[in-house]
């Protein structure tokens, strides 16, 4: 009796088990961009701060170069009415000058989110860098050497943050270059660009009268004056004995520009190379209105493709890619692979150049193919263009 009870549990039992549904195993779980409902992780977005020296948006010429990489290119929008819009592909293609069309790797928007500030003074600057540094700004831009001892200080109290200092080296106490570990510094061989803006002007001239104008007497835009005395003196030595240079003391004074380019034309030159911010403006306005009253006369524009300014009278622009450093800066945060140090940019490296030359004139297609040929020559070495007036005293070529 006990045995059958024992066996007839363990019948029971058996035919539980049996009976008992079984539970399927658990898939693996999916990566989390993958479940159900879930959008996929987005790509990071890069904030880039930019500080404007005084000259500010507008300049149609280095400050405007440096929103161009910033904004256009590196984001891809372009400022309307004090916001942001996307720019349409047609409208980065067309900022994008002729020289760099076959740029490699092709100039082309990232991640990237733009944060602009414009200084109303010098002593700005050092703030407005801070308080991009404290939005926590991936990469923070000074545009301009006057921000060099700006850029210094900041970079220095903020060890963790990139910068990118445009148009100078860092300076010690003793004006020596030195290098911060967090700091990227491009400068330009604009003395390069303005040698061939130089010998296109000693071809085109007719009055063998030449002019510059600059704007605040320094170093940095004397290389400028001395690399176009050297090219008018390579295609037309009269016509360098006797150029005429003069500064301005500023570059955000128009009205000094427009006086001392309307003197220069009174004077005979038919030709002005202007270096001066946005004191440019002025001399492009003199030249116009010379222009108006039937006297032939040119200028050449600066760091920016001026033509649409004045595009009766401006013959070419000497261009200084501070777009392209802004752009490659931005470009390298993006990816992942920015590096600190000094780069110097000249027309080997497609850091400065000439824009199209757009207006004619009497033999232009055999004056574009010489200047072109002193390019040539200028990238191989055969040519070492003076970069201070020093240099320029013994300064030899052959046309």
């Amino acid at each position: 009796m006990t045995q059958t009870l024992r066996l007839s549990a363990l019948a029971l039992v058996a035919l539980l088990g049996a009976c008992k549904k079984e539970e399927p195993t658990p898939a693996p779980a999916a990566p989390a961009q993958q479940q159900q409902g879930q959008a996929p992780a987005q790509p990071k977005t890069y904030k880039v701060g930019l500080v404007l020296d005084k000259g500010g948006r507008g300049d149609h010429s280095f400050n405007d170069a440096a929103l161009r990489g910033l904004e256009t290119w590196a984001a891809g929008k372009k400022y309307a009415g004090g916001t942001y819009v996307a720019a349409s592909p047609e409208e980065i293609k067309q900022s994008i000058t002729s020289d760099l069309a076959n740029l490699q790797p092709p100039i082309t928007p990232h991640n990237i989110e733009p944060q602009v500030i414009q200084s109303k003074a010098p002593e700005d600057y050092e703030p407005n860098l801070q308080l991009l540094v404290d939005q926590s700004m991936d990469l923070v831009i000074g545009n301009g050497f006057l921000l060099e001892p700006a850029v210094e200080a900041v970079a220095k109290k903020n060890p963790t943050p990139k910068f990118l200092l445009v148009d100078s080296v860092l300076l010690d106490a003793e004006n020596k270059p030195f290098t911060l570990p967090n700091v990227r510094t491009v400068t330009f061989k604009a003395n390069e660009g303005s040698f061939l803006v130089g010998a296109l002007a000693g071809l085109v001239s007719k009055t063998g009268k030449v002019g510059f104008v600059g704007g605040m007497e320094l170093s940095l835009i004397k290389a400028f004056e001395a690399g176009y005395r050297a090219g008018v003196r390579t295609t037309n030595p009269a016509a360098e004995k006797g150029l005429m240079a003069v500064y301005t003391g500023s570059f955000d004074n128009v009205s000094a520009g427009k006086q001392v380019a309307q003197d220069l034309v009174k004077k005979g030159a038919d030709v002005i190379f202007q270096a001066a911010g946005a004191d440019g403006l002025g001399v492009i306005q003199a030249v116009k209105e010379a222009k108006a009253t039937g006297k032939t006369v040119y200028v050449i524009g600066v760091d920016s493709d001026q033509a649409h300014v004045a595009p009766e009278v401006v013959l070419t622009s000497m261009l200084k890619h501070v777009d392209v450093a802004v752009y490659n800066a931005c470009r390298d945060v993006a990816q992942e692979k920015f590096t600190a140090g000094d780069v110097t940019l000249g027309l080997k490296e497609g850091g400065v150049g000439y824009a199209e030359v757009r207006l004619d004139f009497p033999g232009k297609a055999e004056a574009i193919q010489k200047v072109e040929a002193l390019r040539q020559r200028i990238n191989s070495g055969e040519i070492k263009v003076p970069t201070s007036m020093e240099e320029l005293t013994a300064f030899q070529t052959t046309p």
